[in-house]
């Protein structure tokens, strides 16, 4: 029998509005790579990255979700799976801020009481142009017992230290005994939506893959 090469698998989950950041964010903790065009993620994607937490392998599963409302339903079958929220908004963009009492009313509604969730305020390389000042949003995060931390996926300024924190978080959290089974199959819930039209199909699984942030289609989509 081949041993696992990591003790814990943890499962993360990027939300947030359009624009703020989240893909550039992932792909710069992921894989050290940024993405200068904005592309926005269509439904739902992920990467992996192996970490060593306090002396513990440890194979951390981000998802990154669509910020838009029409998503909303694709996002929601994500949250009781996963064990860490990262709640993301642009400090240049007030909007994007004004939005994360809505999404932190969706992750208490659809994730498990003892989820870790993280505030981050993204685009740190955009001080000139800021319109949420690093005090307001700590007030937030403090009144709301969660932490916060200022990043900047352009400049690579602090990004690892929330998903190592969250991780870090969740196994103190959670008395995991064995690393847990490695699955990352994808339920599609049977509606695909096209460019003006609907189509009905029966449920299908597609192993090792998510919604890829180039596809137009519209997946109702559950982890297994």
């Amino acid at each position: 029998m081949i041993s696992k090469r990591y003790d814990h698998l943890l499962r993360l989950l990027l939300v947030g509005e359009t624009g703020v950041g989240k893909t550039c964010l992932l792909c710069r903790f992921s894989s050290d790579d940024f993405i200068s065009s904005h592309i926005s993620t269509i439904g739902i994607d992920f990467k992996m990255k192996m970490m060593d937490i306090d002396g513990q392998t440890v194979k951390v599963q981000v998802w990154d979700t669509a910020g838009q409302e029409r998503f909303e339903a694709i996002t929601k079958q994500f949250y009781r799976r996963a064990q860490g929220i990262l709640l993301v908004f642009d400090i240049s963009s007030r909007k994007s801020y004004e939005s994360v009492p809505r999404w932190l009313k969706l992750i208490k509604e659809n994730c498990k009481e003892h989820t870790v969730v993280t505030l981050i305020g993204n685009k740190t390389d955009k001080l000139e142009t800021r319109q949420v000042t690093f005090l307001e949003a700590q007030t937030f995060a403090d009144q709301n017992s969660i932490n916060f931390y200022e990043v900047s996926a352009k400049d690579r300024n602090n990004v690892d230290k929330p998903f190592r924190d969250v991780c870090r978080a969740v196994l103190q959290h959670e008395s995991l005994t064995e690393p847990e089974r490695e699955n990352t199959s994808i339920t599609i819930d049977t509606q695909v939506q096209t460019e003006g039209s609907t189509q009905e199909g029966p449920g299908t699984s597609v192993v090792g893959s998510a919604t890829s942030s180039q596809t137009q289609a519209n997946w109702c989509c559950s982890i297994s």
